[in-house]
């Protein structure tokens, strides 16, 4: 069992420490609330679709769903569009004072669940790394590979909101966030790009 649970957690870890859409989201909701307990519902709403995602692609289902050919471009397509847009929200959101600059609760889960399931290479990573991953264990060690690739999820996006909090707090002008917004735009938008051309690659294939 702790064989599994160090292998969980290692490769949970490999697969969420890279820069990506999800990250930047709950990074910047946790610079732009002013209280830490407001940006929980991103943190719970974004855990809880890895954790969903996780139990999905170890239990077999997601392995299953990707036997379908029109799938996966299905998937990147939706995902191209989602984060042309993602970006463009991000872009032109100027930092204002107070709550003005922050999302409701319902708009936070909604962004959350959006940059959690229609993220391409979020959905393809679990289920083709920590699926397969899971392959090399039964019964009760398998399920111990899963949770703790679950809970490195969790201690992540708390530790990213945290520390987004502490940019929010030491940026008084706004000038930082609005820095920030600017590169997490551009990141995403080259995302956008990179899977764009994935797509178009799959159908001259």
């Amino acid at each position: 069992m702790t064989e599994a649970i160090v292998h969980g957690m290692i490769l949970a870890l490999g697969l969420i420490l890279p820069l990506g859409v999800q990250n930047i989201f709950v990074f910047n909701q946790g610079a732009l609330h002013s209280r830490f307990r407001s940006v929980l519902p991103v943190v719970v709403t974004a855990a809880l679709c890895d954790t969903l995602l996780i139990a999905a692609a170890v239990g077999g289902v997601s392995l299953l769903l990707l036997t379908l050919e029109w799938l996966t471009p299905a998937v990147y397509g939706a995902g191209v569009l989602f984060l042309l847009y993602m970006g463009w929200q991000i872009w032109s959101a100027a930092p204002a004072s107070g709550d003005a600059r922050q999302l409701s609760t319902r708009g936070q889960i909604g962004y959350a669940l959006s940059v959690s399931l229609l993220n391409p290479h979020a959905l393809l990573d679990t289920v083709g790394v920590i699926g397969t991953g899971s392959l090399g264990y039964e019964g009760a060690e398998r399920w111990g590979f899963a949770a703790a690739t679950a809970a490195v999820s969790w201690l992540w996006f708390l530790g990213l909101a945290a520390a987004g909090r502490i940019l929010g707090r030491a940026d008084t002008s706004g000038k930082a966030t609005r820095l920030l917004n600017r590169g997490s735009a551009l990141l995403i938008w080259a995302m956008a790009v990179y899977m764009g051309l994935q797509l178009w690659r799959s159908f001259q294939a």
